[in-house]
């Protein structure tokens, strides 16, 4: 994966344990979502970034109203440091910094991006 400038500067940002700007955070947050999308497109899992964005992706059984069968949220640093492999799906799971439910929710092999 080619980092831009603005996953760069939210790795920094994370690395120092200070906050990135909100839009640069935002940036990279829409950056990884591009890339998840185009490798598992599909409306069978909702993949939930709050505040940034909500996707659905991974083929199967389109979620179309209420609430999906399969749904995975974590935060923008999360989903940054995953896309990078700065940190692993298992251990992000086990320490419920991404929480994934339902079938098809192990978006595993689609990290690092």
């Amino acid at each position: 994966m080619d980092l831009t400038a603005e996953i760069r500067e939210c790795l920094e940002a994370y690395a120092s344990d200070t906050k990135p700007p909100r839009d640069v955070e935002r940036a990279a947050v829409k950056q990884v979502l591009a890339l998840l999308t185009a490798a598992a497109p599909g409306r069978s899992v909702e993949l939930r970034i709050p505040p940034y964005a909500a996707i659905q992706l991974v083929e199967g059984t389109n979620h179309r109203r209420g609430t999906p069968s399969a749904v995975v949220e974590t935060s923008a640093r999360t989903l940054v440091q995953l896309a990078v492999g700065e940190v692993d799906w298992a251990s992000s799971v086990r320490n419920a910094t991404v929480i994934a439910s339902g079938e098809r929710s192990d978006l595993s092999p689609l990290f690092p991006c």
